[in-house]
């Protein structure tokens, strides 16, 4: 099998890499900056590399000639920054995400998988029920993130009427961590005034948390099984990807070495993301709050018993590993996943 990955050298990208080495597959890799070096156990080694901007000038016929040939296409890349350029992010997200599909159709690729998100889902009325990849994507409408994955999934609707014998499979996983994305994070979501260095080391007496906030995260080699998985078999289709169990503040404090926690009401944690990303005091545009208050819970039934999938890590340990590789500024020799090194900036992206 040869397989193409946009973004293959961001967090999934590079787990995925590491899912498909050894296995015969034959991997093209494609991304704005090419790896400086092997990476951990030579992961960016035996790869195709192309450098190639999925949204820029001439963009789609390059990527045709890229993709004949090639069996499936994974669609992993997405601009999570600079959240204060919006144009950028749609320019990237939106229409890189039309011309990777544009290509794929252009070059007779039979198999589209597109990383798409839980935060493409509208938000369950019930907040402790689970929803299934039959919930509405309508999105959380205050997050741009949430509207442009939203916009993908509608473009793929439509292409999907107008050319049934492209089978595009569908991923909606939670929150994406491993070790290596410590420095990927902290830059993404971490301001440059954070002492990372003291994560879990220092002891917190208190931490102060929004009310009653349950998350679902997914380590990065879990969900690189799954897309292994779904490039064997091809099923189309949508897949929710999650590890157990759900998170709460409990299992945050505990992650963080807090000696007990005390909520807070969402209206002043959402006043307060707003001022001080409006003060530049962090990256984390305020429409992630909503995101991250109006997600639902999501089942992962259809993954198990069609794909045989089962994830090898739990919840509780994924976030610990995470917040130790943002203490270590764990990283790669990517440009997404570069070490942190200094003041964090805010233009990344793979």
């Amino acid at each position: 099998m040869k397989v193409a990955i946009t973004g293959a050298s961001g967090n999934v990208g590079t787990a995925l890499l590491r899912r498909l080495a050894g296995t015969g597959t034959e991997v093209v890799g494609i991304c704005r900056r090419l790896p400086d070096g092997p990476g951990p156990e030579g992961v960016y080694e035996g790869v195709q590399w192309e450098s190639l901007d999925i949204a820029g000038p001439g963009a789609v016929p390059r990527l045709t000639e890229v993709l004949r040939g090639v069996d499936a296409v994974v669609h992993a890349a997405w601009l999570i920054q600079p959240a204060r350029d919006p144009q950028e992010l749609t320019r990237v997200n939106v229409g890189g995400s039309r011309n990777v599909v544009s290509a794929a159709l252009a070059a007779g690729v039979p198999h589209l998988v597109h990383l798409s998100s839980i935060g493409a889902y509208s938000t369950h009325p019930v907040g402790d029920g689970r929803v299934e990849e039959s919930w509405p994507t309508g999105g959380i409408r205050p997050s741009q993130y949430s509207r442009e994955k939203v916009a993908v999934e509608e473009h793929l609707d439509a292409v999907l009427a107008d050319h049934p014998e492209l089978t595009v499979t569908r991923v909606r996983p939670a929150l994406v961590f491993q070790r290596d994305a410590g420095s990927e994070i902290s830059r993404y979501f971490l301001g440059a005034l954070v002492p990372t260095r003291l994560l879990r080391r220092v002891p917190l007496p208190v931490v102060p948390l929004p009310t009653g906030v349950r998350f679902q995260v997914v380590h990065a080699d879990d969900l690189a099984d799954a897309l292994a998985r779904i490039l064997e078999r091809a099923p189309g289709g949508a897949f929710n990807i999650a590890d157990e169990p759900v998170l709460g503040n409990r299992d945050l404090a505990l992650a963080l070495n807090a000696g007990r926690y005390v909520e807070l009401d969402r209206r002043v944690v959402r006043a307060a993301a707003a001022l001080t990303y409006r003060a530049h005091v962090h990256p984390v545009e305020p429409g992630w709050v909503d995101l991250g208050f109006g997600v639902p819970v999501m089942r992962t039934d259809r993954a198990r018993e069609e794909l045989g999938w089962r994830p090898a890590h739990a919840a509780r340990d994924v976030l610990v590993e995470l917040l130790d590789g943002i203490r270590d500024h764990a990283g790669t020799p990517s440009g997404a996943m570069r070490r942190r090194t200094g003041l964090v900036t805010s233009r990344t992206g793979t």
